[in-house]
């Protein structure tokens, strides 16, 4: 069995700037939802009958090369601490080149991961946590090989252009060094598809506190309770500037939002309960998927959405790794420590993380709470799937 192609476990296994120096630069972003929404829509496949869904595994592109070139780093990759836990790496990809993707931008031949989260499910599969990884922190990254066959040197740099140098697996290299986590899946989703994914469930209903008008985004919404169609989504987690504080910290916090939204959308839909309509959207979502060889196939998204269909809504918990403007330049991001390492390692050992909406960053150096340690474990801000309607 290779590392990127391992076969998941059945259910029962085992800051940046606050606006500061970010309001010159517009750029474009959006989320990653579109990725944990395309798995968790195939929960109804086994009531529908799975042999009728098989044609969808053409739908999806195997990364294979990217399976090739981790086999070959095999050595220096993080051992798997807790079997039965698993770490899936959501990418959202910026590139301009694909059906549907050119308004967006011209494609200048070169793509970025314009958003990343680090899904970590449980080995007793009762709850999930999805960890936001900023574009702009600053990382080493490994030597990669290039599209155009040389390889690059290591070097320090945004996250985000680890994607663009060496692809998928220079980018799952460079988040297994970051954490010491151990990236046993993947799943790659374009602007098109996350489009396509809200369309198909017949949008995903919001709540904005104050009214929406980014003519960057192309987005103009009223305040209150809105259902976003597929291109409103994407303008609504791509735009910054007009919304709240401006700030990544605030982008990436409705993104997380938004995902929850879209996970509560697909578990309650009347979608799933109509097998016709359910291939449709299965059709729509599929074909805007690249994964890795274990997940390439419609048994194997089955198989990890068994896992996540017995995860209660409100344990799946969202956060961002806890950190703060880079030393160097405010437009960029470092991490925190020893905050972002103590997530690290509640991740890698499979122990609960505790996440407080709006709760304070854990105090430099306070410990770790555990087995005979009276001390507190952790809080860290995000929320949960549960927390994103109007109050």
């Amino acid at each position: 069995m290779t590392d990127s192609a391992r076969t998941p476990p059945g259910p029962g296994a085992g800051s940046s700037a606050s606006g500061r120096g970010l309001a010159r630069r517009r750029r474009r972003r959006w989320g990653a939802a579109a990725a944990c929404g395309v798995m968790a829509l195939a929960v109804a496949a086994a009531g529908a009958g799975w042999a009728a869904y098989d044609k969808l595994g053409d739908n999806i592109r195997a990364d294979d090369a990217a399976a090739a070139e981790l086999a070959r780093h095999a050595r220096e990759r993080p051992p798997d601490l807790v079997p039965g836990a698993q770490d899936i790496l959501l990418i959202g990809s910026d590139t301009r080149a694909g059906s549907g993707n050119a308004r967006y931008g011209r494609d200048l031949g070169s793509r970025r991961s314009d958003t990343m989260i680090l899904l970590h499910l449980a080995a007793d599969r009762r709850s999930a946590t999805a960890v936001s990884l900023p574009r702009d922190l600053m990382v080493r990254v490994p030597g990669c090989p290039r599209a155009d066959g040389s390889r690059g040197e290591p070097m320090f740099t945004m996250l985000n252009q680890a994607f663009e140098l060496g692809g998928s697996a220079c980018t799952i290299r460079t988040v297994e060094q970051l954490t010491g986590i151990r990236v046993d899946h993947h799943v790659i989703v374009d602007f098109s598809g996350f489009k396509d994914l809200v369309d198909a469930v017949d949008g995903v209903r919001v709540c904005l506190k104050e009214p929406i008008d980014d003519k960057a985004a192309r987005l103009r919404l009223p305040a209150g309770r809105v259902t976003l169609d597929g291109e409103q989504a994407l303008g609504y987690v791509r735009a910054r500037e007009s919304v709240g504080d401006g700030s990544d910290t605030e982008r990436m916090r409705r993104q997380q939002r938004f995902l929850g939204a879209l996970v509560t959308r697909m578990r309650g839909t009347d979608v799933l309960l109509d097998p016709l309509r359910l291939y449709a959207v299965l059709d729509a979502a599929t074909s805007s998927l690249t994964t890795d060889p274990g997940l390439a196939s419609p048994v194997g998204l089955y198989r990890l959405v068994r896992v996540l269909r017995g995860i209660p809504t409100g344990h799946v918990r969202f956060l961002t790794v806890p950190r703060e403007p880079y030393v160097h330049d405010a437009d960029r991001d470092q991490l925190v420590e020893p905050a972002a390492e103590k997530l690290f390692a509640r991740l890698r050992t499979d122990q609960p993380v505790a996440v407080a909406d709006g709760a304070p960053k854990p105090r430099r150096g306070a410990r770790e709470g555990a087995k005979g340690d009276p001390s507190p474990a952790p809080v860290f801000t995000g929320n949960t799937a549960a927390e994103h309607g109007c109050a």
